[in-house]
Parts: structure tokens; sequence; C-alpha cells
């Protein structure tokens, strides 16, 4: 069989020999064996032990190797690098419709790779055209390669910027192939064309090859020193792109040397702000292993340095200027006069077309006069009118970045804007992003002299069809209420909006009269007036809810329907779905019961009962908790849950003054943006919940299905227990709990009777009927639902004893994790000593080991670790499977415990949190 094709060798005794390569067309012969060479060249080809040589056929690619022989010499086939697999794609107009059509592509271009006939580059450039087509649309052509390499032999521009393109796309996934390209980038590097020299050098330092490296080295150190500006800019990036090559090499050729000369003596501007933005990053990356990276660093922002940019920085394009201030920013200056000198020097930059450019000056006199307080408030009125000339002209992208940063500035300095506040008012056109940007400034420039102004504008948005913008233009007016200005005017609108008839108008609104009252105590009568006439049944969404239930309960002795628009509502708790509003009812129905007793007995007893049986751990808590302390003495529960209040005086504000300070450090960035701390969406820690990698197989951790989930009206007894007293817990020891919960009682009004308390005569919840047969004798004591004064003890169960040579594969672990219920899930506190011990997982998995509890798998690093346990009883095959969460930073174990037997679930889990209390104690 004759393959034809063409040979790329390079003569050399070593395969690390930087000797030229050199190609010629062949042919080949095989009888599947050998490979006899023939080349057409004219000079005959001598070949050493060491040579390395490249076949690349029309069809395949081989690589060769050498036998030696003393008169001859034969090429055996060794596996070679293989192209990528066509594409399968359906064929279209658009696409080759399979092998035939690349297959023809490169016999059209092998035919014109030698032509010199004319016409022959228009030819070039349709094929070449249609290579790139394919290989945009994804279809693999890099079988192509040798031709395209051959026809890049022309002086056309356009098939030089074409061949460069394909050469960069396949020659990184492709290194062999990248050493066809080295010799015509190198002979195109020395061309006579600058514009080709610097797209040849472009290309050449576009490979990505850390073999080619070598090749590379030459070129550059000639582009640095070219005549042609062009050629020396794209030189200077190639020098970066060579340090993540190869940083060694970068280093020892002396390139950052190089760089530091050319950008303090080249003229043209672009060198000099392509050779500072390369030598900023190679010096960060090498400033922490070498001193000299790190003096240079330390001296780029020397005096001499920064004042050289400075006089130049009018000749800089706009994102070299970006580059210059960003560094000038860093700078400390030594005096007051170098400050008023530099400032004096960047004046003009704050009336630039470009954003940036301003942000960035901007930043830089914000830096310098930081201690200068009467300057800096200045610059806060100097800098003012470009930012809003930005935020009024250009994209609705540059105006929200503008706006963002005014934003920042408003807050330190509200007063400074104050009398501005009409440029913040939202136009009809504006993005909503824009709009409620403007509406958070309205907010905070609104001061005694302007709040009439702002609030009446605001209250015209509460009618806008956008109901995002509705919703914040409410938001807004309230939180300028809490502002203390001009209140009186504020709560007559508040109010207006509460008559409105458009939910959502009345959701926001609500919420804000709730807060409100808290400041503002002495508007109770107005507001209540109109909350009164609210129906709750209008009222859907939940924060609305709870504002209105907080109402009910504070001002109940003021409103005659309260206490039963609270026991409407406690009917129909099973439908609530909102726990925050279920935990708002407890508590109002509880403050409606101390100021009127008779009216409200029977709902408190409903919602406790109610409450009791909750799914919700906070919300059956919180029942407990408020039947403990009626239990207890009715007038400590009044002081502990409705307590004379004082008047709220501050909110809490949403951010920290140390992060609002680390936002205005980071000015110019997109951490004012996104109005927080660059670490706070940078670093790994930052980057959401503790994920954990070691999962086994596909195991959903916390997904349970849906004949897991606790039903509304049960509650599951490892949530009892934890909230049962010690003489509790053993009443209920040996009840019968496979599974099951127990049932809420429901309240019963003919079994209450009235109860005299201390000086006044409060009604307690005294009698409360059974609903269920089946209530655990723990819970009906509780409850006081007339247990006998002596029960019947219950033996005690034999401890439970675990198989200290437990097995579990992993796929039984998995398959037995999916279909079990959660028997047992609470947080277990850790002692010092086990926190302290707890460096790495495999110390805690050899102490559980101890306790004949075996750990199946195990990730995270500190604060944060995830064990997988599981343990086996001595007695049967019952399997205890085991999820421990430990976060070291609160010293709390989240654990999650699954069991084949749920009888001795409990059991475990006591033998389990003693184990774990143990680790770390000698």
């Amino acid at each position: 069989m004759m393959i034809h094709g063409f040979l790329i060798y390079r003569t050399s005794l070593g395969p690390t020999s930087n000797s030229p390569i050199r190609y010629c067309h062949l042919s080949v012969m095989t009888n599947r064996t050998n490979y006899i060479l023939s080349s057409s060249s004219p000079s005959s080809l001598k070949f050493t032990d060491y040579s390395f040589l490249h076949v690349y056929s029309l069809l395949r690619s081989h690589r060769l190797r050498s036998i030696s022989s003393v008169r001859h010499r034969n090429w055996h086939y060794q596996s070679a690098m293989a192209p990528p697999a066509q594409s399968q794609r359906s064929p279209s107009p658009s696409q080759p419709s399979g092998k035939s059509e690349v297959t023809d592509l490169k016999t059209q271009l092998r035919q014109l790779a030698g032509s010199r006939a004319s016409g022959v580059d228009d030819s070039k450039r349709e094929l070449f055209k249609k290579v790139i087509s394919y290989m945009t649309i994804g279809i693999d052509v890099s079988s192509l390669f040798g031709e395209m390499v051959m026809c890049s032999a022309t002086s056309d521009i356009v098939l030089k910027k074409m061949c460069y393109l394909y050469v960069g796309n396949y020659a990184k996934g492709n290194p062999d192939l990248a050493l066809l390209t080295i010799n015509f980038l190198q002979r195109d590097c020395k061309d006579e064309d600058p514009m080709i020299r610097g797209l040849a050098l472009r290309s050449l330092s576009s490979l990505r090859v850390e073999n080619l490296v070598e090749y590379l080295v030459g070129p550059l150190a000639s582009g640095l020193k070219d005549n042609n500006s062009y050629v020396r800019i794209v030189a200077v990036m190639g020098v970066l792109k060579l340090f993540h090559i190869s940083a060694a090499t970068c280093v020892d050729a002396d390139f950052p040397a190089t760089l530091k000369h050319l950008m303090l003596h080249d003229t043209d501007t672009q060198v000099v702000a392509n050779c500072l933005s390369a030598l900023q990053e190679i010096w960060n990356s090498e400033a922490s292993t070498s001193e000299e990276a790190s003096r240079e660093k330390e001296a780029l922002i020397s005096k001499p340095v920064i004042y050289y940019f400075l006089n130049r920085i009018k000749e800089f394009s706009e994102w070299a200027q970006c580059l210059v201030l960003e560094l000038v920013a860093k700078y400390v200056p030594a005096d007051s006069n170098e400050i008023f000198d530099m400032m004096n020097l960047l004046e003009d930059r704050l009336q630039h077309a470009n954003g940036a450019v301003v942000l960035g000056t901007i930043k830089v006199f914000l830096q310098l006069t930081l201690s200068m307080a009467d300057v800096h408030q200045e610059v806060y009125e100097r800098i003012k009118a470009p930012l809003l000339t930005l935020v009024s002209s250009g994209s609705p992208e540059q105006s929200y970045a503008v706006l963002s940063h005014l934003h920042l500035l408003v807050l330190r300095a509200p007063y400074i804007f104050s009398s501005d506040y009409k440029h913040f008012y939202c136009q009809y056109n504006e993005p909503s992003y824009v709009k409620k940007l403007k509406l958070e400034m309205l907010t905070a420039v609104a001061n005694e002299t302007n709040t009439y102004e702002i609030v009446t504008e605001l209250c015209e948005y509460a009618a806008n069809v956008d109901i995002p913008i509705a919703r914040e233009s409410i938001r807004a007016v309230g939180k300028i209420a809490l502002q203390q200005y001009d209140v009186n005017a504020i709560v007559d609108r508040l109010l207006q909006f509460l008559e409105m008839e458009k939910d959502y108008v009345t959701a926001e609104a609500l919420v804000l009269v709730k807060d409100l009252l808290r400041k503002y105590p002495q508007w109770s009568h107005d507001c209540i007036a109109v909350v009164g006439n609210i129906s709750s049944k209008n009222v859907q969404e939940p924060k609305a809810k709870a504002a209105l239930i907080w109402m009910l309960g504070e001002y109940s002795q003021d409103m005659n329907d309260a206490p039963y628009i609270l026991e409407s509502l406690i009917e129909n708790w099973d439908d609530e779905h909102s726990a925050e509003v279920r935990l708002h009812l407890l508590t109002a129905v509880m403050k409606c019961f101390f100021k009127r007793p008779p009216e409200t007995q029977k709902a408190l007893g409903a919602a406790l009962a109610a409450g009791l049986a909750d799914f919700h751990q906070d919300v059956h808590d919180r029942a407990l908790f408020y039947y403990r302390l009626l239990q207890y003495n009715v007038s400590i529960a009044e002081r502990v849950v409705n307590p004379p209040k004082q008047a709220v005086s501050v909110f809490a504000d949403t951010q920290s003054s140390e992060i609002k300070d680390r936002i205005f450090d980071e000015f110019n960035s997109l951490s004012v943006v996104y109005q927080k701390p660059s670490y706070m969406f940078t670093d790994k820690e930052h980057r959401g919940l503790f994920e954990f990698s070691d999962e086994i197989g596909n195991l959903s951790i916390g997904a349970e299905t849906a004949n897991d989930v606790v039903p509304s009206n049960r509650v599951e007894a490892n949530d009892k227990d934890l909230l049962l007293s010690t003489s509790e817990k053993e009443e209920s020891t040996g009840a019968s709990n496979n599974g099951s919960a127990y049932s809420a009682p429901v309240y019963d009004s003919s079994s209450v009777s009235a109860a005299a308390s201390q000086a006044q005569s409060e009604p307690l919840i005294s009698n409360i009927a059974v609903a269920s047969q089946q209530a655990s004798f723990a819970i009906d004591d509780l409850l006081g639902l007339g247990l006998p004064a002596e029960p019947t003890p219950v033996s005690a169960p034999p401890p439970l004893k675990l198989n200290s040579r437990a097995v579990l594969d992993p796929a039984t672990f998995q398959q037995k994790w999916r279909q079990l219920p959660i028997s047992v899930s609470q947080e277990h506190s850790l002692n010092p000593q086990g926190v302290a011990a707890l460096i790495t997982p495999q110390a805690l998995l050899r102490h559980m080991q101890s306790h004949s509890i075996q750990c199946i798998a195990s990730g995270g690093q500190s604060p944060n670790f995830k064990f997988f346990f599981f343990a086996q009883k001595a007695e049967d095959s019952s399997i205890y499977l085991v999820e421990c969460k430990i976060n070291t930073s609160s010293a709390k174990a989240q654990i999650t415990i699954k069991v084949d037997d749920p009888n001795t679930s409990q059991e475990f889990s006591t033998l389990f949190q003693s184990a774990l209390s143990k680790f770390g104690i000698p």
C-alpha cells in the first residue's frame, strides 16, 4: 500500500535539541509491518538513531520509530496521536455530510499548496473560509492541519489570519500537530510586514504547549526590541503567556527586567500599559517565593514611578488610564503637598467621558484625603457633579454601576446630596433594577427639608404597574418614617395605603404599620382604628399576616373583635403553611388571654393543643414552653410573654459598619455593585453552605421521600423526648413507638373551668379532653389529662449491646439510607477537649470504633466535618445508620439516625451521644 504525505523531522542527537525543524514531501510504502520512506525532495535525507520523525498521511497520522541497521533503516509503526473522533451530526446544508467533504477539502488544499498561478490566493480564501466555518460549528477538521500549514506560505494577510486562527484552535489539544507550525510561525516572525510579524508572534505565544517553550524565547526577545510598536505590544503580552506556561523559563530569560525597561522608557503608551499589567501579574505571583520580586513589587508604587505615570496619563488609552489610576490609589504620599500635586494632575480626569476613568479618579481622591476631614468633605462636593452627570447619561448598565457607587457615598455623607434628591426620581423607561436603587437613594437622602416632596413622589410609585417597584416604594416610605422625618404626614399616607384595594399594597403597609407602632406607640389609636377594619381572610402573605396577628395580640384591649379573629385563625391552623404565622399566632393569643381572659380561654387551649402537635420544631417548642409557664405560674407567664415595652429607638442595620468600611476600601470594584466585600463572593469558604464531597454513591443527604414526611397533626416521638424531663422520659419508657407519633389532644370547651390566680382571678386551662385514646401517657401527664397519681412502674429494658465486628458494604448502606425514615434528628454539644482533638476526621473514627460504631465515609475540613457511621445490634441483625455533621466553631453536632428497629432508636441515640461526649477525654 502506498501512502502519500509529508515528513516533518529534526536532525539531532537528542530529543531536547534546539536544531531547526524541517519537512518535505514523501511517499510511504508499507507491508503492514515496515515503512519504507521515499523522499520526493531533491536532497537526500540522513537520519541518526535519535531522530524523531512524524508522518502525516492523507488519511491517518503515524509516529515512526527507527531501528538501527548497517546499510538501511526500517521504520516500524508505533501508536501515535489519534485525531479526535468526527462529530456525529445529522447532515444539513450548512454542514459537511461526512468524511467525504473533509477529504475533498484536503485534496483541494493539497492541490493549491504549491501552486503559484494567478488567482490561487482567492481560491485558498474560499477553502479557508469553509474550514473555519466547519471548525466554528464544532466539526473536527484537525486532519487538514498539514495542508493548512502548507497553504500558509503566502503574503496574503487575510489567509495568514485565518490560518493562525485555525492553528491556535487545534494546537493546544494536539501538541504533536503544533510541531508543524513552528517553522512557518518563526519565519513569519521575521517578515517585513510588521502586521504579519505581530500576528505570527501572537499565534506562536498562544500555542501554550510546554514542549515548544524553547522555540518561543527567541521570537519574544526579538519582538521586544522590534521597531514597530504593534509588535512590541504583542511581545509584552506574549511574555505574560510564557510566564503562565513556564515561569522558570520566563525568569531565566530575564524578561521581567526587559519589561521594566520598556515600561519606563518606551515611547508608545500602549506598550507601557501592557508592561505595567504584565509586571503586576508576574510580581504578584512571584512575590511570595522571591525576595527580588517582592522588592520590585514595592518599587512599582514608589514616588518616581507614580509621578512618571501621572505626567503621561493623558497619553494613555481609557483602559490604560484605569490601570494607572488603580496603581496610584495604592500609593501613600509623604505629605499634604504631594496630595495636592497629585489631585491637581488628575483634576481634569473627573471630566472624562468614560465612567471607569471618572470612578478610578474618584477612588484616588477619596483614598488620598481620608486623613484630612475638611478636604475629604470638599472632595465629596467636587465629585458630586461628575457622578450625577454619568447617572443621567449613558446606558442603564452604566447608570446602575455609577448609582451603586453614589449610593455608597450617600450613606457616608447624606447631607451633601440632600439638595439633589430630584436626580434620583424614577423615569418611566428605566429598568426595574435602576428604579430600585434610586428608591434606596431617595430613602438615604431624606431629611427634614425634603421629606414631604420625596414621600409625595414615592406615593405615586405605589400605584405603579410594576408590582416589585410599588412594593419597594411603600417600604421606602416606611423607612423614611422610621428616621423621624415628618411622621404625622407619613402615617396618614400609610393608613391610606391600607384602604387601597390592592393586596400587595395592603400587605406591605401592614408590615410598615407594625414597625411604626413599635417605634411610635402614641399612634396606636389611629392605626388600630383602620387595621380593625381589615379582614384577615384578605391578607395572604405570611409577613403581612404575621404583622396583623401581632397587632391583634398587642392591642387586643382596643380591638373588640380581636379574640374572635384569633379564634378563627386557630380553627384554620392546619391550613396555615407558614411557621412564622403560627409562631406569631401562639404569642398573640397568649397576650390576648392575659388582657381578655374569658373571651380567649377557648382559643388559647386550642392554640396550645395545635402547637404541641405541630410538625415544625420551633412551633412545637414554643407551645410547650407557654404551657409549662402557665402550669408554673400565670403571673410569671404574663411578665414573660407580655411585659411592659419601651419604644424601639433604632432598628438594627442589615450591614455592620465594618463591612461598609470594607466595601468603601474596595471602591470602583464589583464589591460596590454587589454591596458586599470581595471575600464574601470570591473566597471558597464564603461560597455557600458546606458541601460534603465524600458522599456514598448518589446518596441524597437530607432529601427524604414523600412517605417519610411527618404529617402536620403528628410529631415524632424523639422530638417529644427531647422536651420531656427525666422523670417523664422514664414514665414513657417502654411505650410502643414503632415509627408512630402521638396525637395532639383536641381542646374541649366544656371541660375547661376558670381558676383564680394571685390577686386577680386569672383563668387557667385546667381541663383538656383527650381526642385520641392512643395518646402517650407522658403527653397526657404534660397536658394535665388526669393520669393516676402513681403510674404503673415499667421495668427498664436491658442495655443495648453492639456488635464490635459489624460489617456493611457501601451499596447496602446507600440502599437502607434511602429506604428508612428518620428515627432521631437532634443537636448535640461537644466538649471542649473533643473540639480541640478533632483536627482531622481520622481521630474521631478511631474513637467511635472503640465503642463498636464503624465509619463508612467521612470528609470535610475544619471547622466543618461530616461522617456516616453504622452499627449492628449484638443480639440480632438490626442496623443503625448515622449521619453526623460537626461544626467545631460552634461545638455542635447535628445527628440524624435511621434504624431497622425503631423500638431501640432512643437507646442507640443515647449510646451514640455518650460515645461522642467522651471523645477527647483521656
